[in-house]
């Protein structure tokens, strides 16, 4: 589910923190209690002349997750009423949560009137009003249904399906948020990998990069679609450049410490325990960020516009950020050293959304709950349920509360009336100084498809006077399809680097090669942030020389910023052997999607794993994939995928536990292992969806996660006495040791391209019983052998028929006999031959049989 909500980023903690827990009590304290709304306002700590004003609280709702509005005002809200009733989780997906509507009766900003819009639903999670409904997505599912009240009484009394997603599994966190309609006129939402356009009454689906996000999304002035996130540690992410181009990053692109947050009280309800924690209990380092919203009204002082909040509802405190861009480069900051935007001293305060209001302020959606955690994370043995039991917080449930973010300065502004207003007004609306009004006068506009003020929207789009109308113009005609290469061509030369930019985005919609010149003259441009643009829409575009293009503008422009992320488009390919079959690489686009999702926060984007900052140099928040035996050797992956991994992982423990993903399909599991298991360095084989399937049968009783120990019990492990091996090579015998010594930096290989004939020979000190080898090629992953025959000998002399033989056109390192052997000779045969590649194993193992059969 939602990352502030569940918490998976400290599922198992560090060593040094097992051992202080171990020796800790947790002996009853005074329970931590309610406040009423009047109360928690009185804990609220912000910088002088802002407030917090109670908008909305419970019994009028309850459990809110996410809030949205639509053209007249009216508040919507998700309300999840099933989500963690006690420690357990029970019956949490059973469908008893709804959407709430709220509305001022006279219009002066005090919400009096409350409905239920839409009941009976699954922990909703997508929330987006149009212009004659309202777009609710829920748990467990990627469908998406338009509600419609045709009466007027504040209640659904239609239900459409807009977009078929299919079912969707995996843990609550790993599922869509953040519905939100851009300037580009598509919908993205946090966690997926592809974005949506409204088109007759229904979405349209586009694959993309996954951003990363996992609760909430936002976007700014330039249509950037901003997430935060959780598992790795540093809140946003991704946001050098526009998702729709790539996962992307920046040295330096945080302050430093930016990732430290400073509560005002301490509780240590999070998993990480005393390692997360200060000697006063405060929470000391991200852990649940989420929520994240760029604030652009104008009835909140100036200096916060453009600045991007979220919650951290761990901390008890939301984050204000300044988005600095220094050179085309964006850096992040903490305008408020040793301290935060907003605090409060009530251990209930989760903020997990936020939203700029029509009324030009700031919304602030408190959860107000005792457990945050979703039930993965409270079980029978972990370290919070401890701390959530000894401070009673499992009995605070059913409340939450709506604030409005105000200043001395803040003026009462009237309840807007857009859905029924005339296209013309729509087209002034544009020019608003709140965003939520120009971003809502865009999407009715495009709803409404009333072409006659495509020439209005062409005179705002080249001489309004406010770039910010003069961008929102643009996209508009965009999403009527009435925008030209002429329209392009003009907004290319605006005095706006700003509208230059939406200019570059906006010609990639015409695909029209003629634009391609004036666009990549734009490479030469004074702003960096343009000319970065326009190498991402060469590379987008896959213009002819844009791989030139870029690293030209790399080598000759002035910029830092440029040079940084330049080179990161060059590196960032989607691409994969050409050896692989087209089925074989489809498997590999989906896990990767997968991985780009998920996996990433934890293990990083190398497979290498997330680094922790502060500490060692090594010190990663989750186990290497590259080069893992977990990952390479027999189905271990696949019982890890299925039902997770807890304690050491070769001798360390780390924070970021693998957690089951059995709620997804085989296929899901069966792609996201193959991509693993063919990528960071790995040569293992592709995984069937059907092997998936034998082993969720298998283990279809088990509950808990396994352990590395219990994980050796079900596949064949290397034998240890590879010192006492004599080996042979009919090429370069000298450098055989090289295979053996441990070290995967070092290798032996044929010094000569393959052709068949080629052999390794093995001899053992005794005849064992074995169930295959691993020929491992590290880095010189092109140099497995094309063919392949295995033999076995009890004397060197005389051979059995051969055990295993047979070609691959792709990668293979790992080769399973069909039933285990006893043998003292091995004999391994090269029968293929590659032009120009040599034979090359960096290490050579004999895998003995599983010691025990699966239970």
């Amino acid at each position: 589910m939602i990352r502030h909500l569940t918490l998976t980023l400290s599922l198992t903690v560090a060593a040094f923190a097992q051992a202080q827990e171990a020796a800790l009590e947790f002996p009853p304290k005074p329970p931590v209690h309610a406040l009423t709304a009047q109360e928690e306002q009185q804990t609220f700590q912000l910088p002088p002349g802002y407030h917090m004003e109670l908008v909305l609280a419970e019994p009028d709702i309850a459990e809110p997750v996410c809030m949205a509005f639509d053209g007249n005002g009216r508040l919507y809200v998700a309300e999840m009423r099933s989500y963690m009733r006690d420690i357990d989780g029970t019956d949490e997906l059973v469908s008893t949560s709804h959407v709430s509507v709220h509305w001022s009766s006279k219009d002066d900003g005090k919400y009096d009137q409350h409905r239920i819009f839409a009941a009976n639903l699954k922990l909703p999670r997508l929330l987006l009003p149009l212009a004659d409904g309202v777009l609710i997505g829920e748990t467990d599912t990627n469908d998406i249904f338009l509600y419609k009240d045709t009466n007027g009484d504040g209640v659904s009394d239609e239900k459409k399906p807009v977009y078929t997603g299919g079912p969707r599994g995996g843990n609550l966190e790993h599922q869509p948020s953040g519905l939100t309609w851009a300037n580009d006129n598509w919908l993205y939402t946090a966690v997926n990998n592809y974005r949506l356009r409204w088109k007759d009454g229904q979405f349209i689906k586009q694959d993309i990069p996954g951003n990363g996000g996992q609760w909430g999304g936002t976007q700014d002035d330039d249509g950037k679609f901003w997430v935060v996130n959780a598992g790795g540690e540093k809140g946003p992410l991704n946001f050098q450049n526009h998702i729709l181009y790539g996962q992307s990053a920046a040295r330096a692109q945080f302050e430093p410490g930016f990732e430290i947050v400073w509560p005002a009280m301490g509780l240590r309800d999070y998993q990480g325990g005393p390692g997360k924690s200060r000697d006063d209990d405060t929470l000391n380092h991200f852990t649940a960020t989420c929520g994240g919203e760029i604030y652009r009204g104008d009835q909140l002082p100036a200096e916060l516009k453009g600045d991007l909040f979220f919650g951290e509802p761990v901390g008890r405190l939301v984050r204000r950020t300044k988005i600095e861009v220094n050179d085309g480069i964006t850096i992040l900051h903490n305008p408020y050293p040793q301290n935060e935007f907003l605090r409060s001293t009530d251990a209930c305060f989760r903020a997990v959304d936020m939203k700029t209001a029509p009324d030009g302020t700031l919304f602030i959606c408190d959860m107000y709950r005792g457990i945050i955690q979703e039930g993965n994370w409270t079980k029978e043995g972990s370290y919070l349920r401890k701390v959530i039991l000894q401070h009673s917080m499992d009995k605070i449930i059913g409340k939450g509360r709506i604030w409005r973010l105000t200043h001395d300065t803040t003026k009462p502004v009237p309840a807007p009336k857009l859905i029924s207003a005339p296209a013309a007004q729509l087209v002034e609306t544009l020019a608003h100084p709140n965003g939520w009004y120009r971003d809502t006068a865009q999407k009715l506009l495009v709803l409404k498809q009333d072409t006659s003020i495509v020439p209005a929207l062409i005179t705002m789009a080249q001489k309004h006077e406010s770039p910010l109308a003069r961008v929102h113009a643009l996209w508009t005609l965009e999403g009527l399809n009435a925008l030209t290469a002429d329209h392009i061509r003009t907004a290319l030369k605006d005095a706006s680097p700003q509208v230059r930019k939406a200019a570059i985005r906006a010609s990639e919609t015409l695909a029209d090669p003629a634009l391609e010149a004036d666009v990549t003259t734009l490479s030469k441009d004074s702003d960096p942030t343009v000319a970065v643009q326009t190498l991402l829409t060469a590379k987008q575009m896959k213009w002819k020389d844009h791989a030139k293009l870029i690293n030209t503008t790399a080598l000759t422009s002035p910029s830092k910023g440029i040079k940084e992320l330049a080179g990161q488009m060059l590196n960032n390919q989607l691409s994969f052997p050409r050896e692989f079959s087209n089925q074989q690489k489809d498997m590999m686009r989906r896990g990767q999607a997968i991985y780009q999702e998920l996996c990433f926060t934890c293990h990083g984007l190398d497979g290498k794993g997330t680094a922790l900052e502060g500490l060692p140099p090594g010190t990663t928040l989750a186990p290497p994939l590259s080069g893992s035996k977990l990952v390479v050797q027999s189905d271990f992956i696949l019982r890890v995928l299925l039902h997770g991994l807890s304690g050491p992982v070769n001798g360390k423990t780390y924070q970021a536990q693998m957690i089951p993903m059995a709620n997804n399909p085989d296929e899901w599991i069966a792609d996201i292992a193959s991509y693993v298991r063919k990528s960071f360095g790995n040569s293992g084989r592709f995984i069937e969806k059907a092997e998936v399937a034998k082993l969720r049968k298998e283990h279809s009783g088990r509950m808990t996660p396994w352990t590395t120990d219990e994980l050796k019990t079900f596949g064949p492990q290397p034998y240890a006495n590879r010192k006492d091996w004599k080996l042979t090579a009919s090429h370069n015998p000298n450098d055989l040791t090289k295979s053996i010594d441990g070290n995967p930096e070092t290798r032996w290989d044929t010094h000569t391209p393959q052709v068949p004939g080629m052999w390794v020979q093995i001899e053992l000190p005794k005849a064992l019983p074995m169930a295959g080898l691993i020929l491992d090629t590290a880095k010189s992953k092109n140099d497995w052998p094309r063919g392949w025959k295995i033999e076995l000998s009890q004397d060197g002399k005389t051979w059995d028929k051969p055990v295993l033989e047979g070609a691959s056109p792709t990668t293979v390192t790992e080769f399973l006999f069909p039933k285990p052997q006893l043998a003292k000779f091995i004999r391994i045969t090269d029968t293929g031959s590659v032009k120009g590649l040599y034979w090359s194993i960096h290490e050579l193992e004999v895998l003995e049989p599983a010691v025990a059969a699966a239970k």
